[in-house]
């Protein structure tokens, strides 16, 4: 396997200085729903054998909770990570293209 040497002059630093609070509130609600959705089929059986908790009705609701939460979550940690970017001058990462 040969690696290719990247070149500097096809490499960027970047700082990622602010974050969009909606944006990210809205990819991380559709995140934890989606990861979510795959406990619900576990709920399911338990419930069907008699596991006490609700399962049922908890499996129905809980893609819909964590959906919530995560984009609620989503909102608070873009604001505080705006707020600590101002301070700090955010996150620095490099890029390269590709072809």
């Amino acid at each position: 396997m040969k690696f290719k040497k990247t070149q500097p002059d096809k490499t960027m630093k970047k700082r990622l200085a602010y974050v969009s609070p909606l944006q990210l509130g809205i990819v991380l609600g559709v995140l934890y729903g989606i990861i979510a959705l795959i406990f619900v089929p576990f709920i399911l059986i338990a419930a069907l054998f008699g596991i006490k908790g609700g399962g049922g009705i908890f499996a129905i609701f809980i893609p819909v909770i964590y959906a919530v939460v995560g984009f609620i979550g989503g909102v608070i940690s873009a604001f505080v990570y705006n707020l600590v970017a101002k301070w700090t001058g955010g996150v620095e990462f490099t890029t390269e293209e590709v072809q």
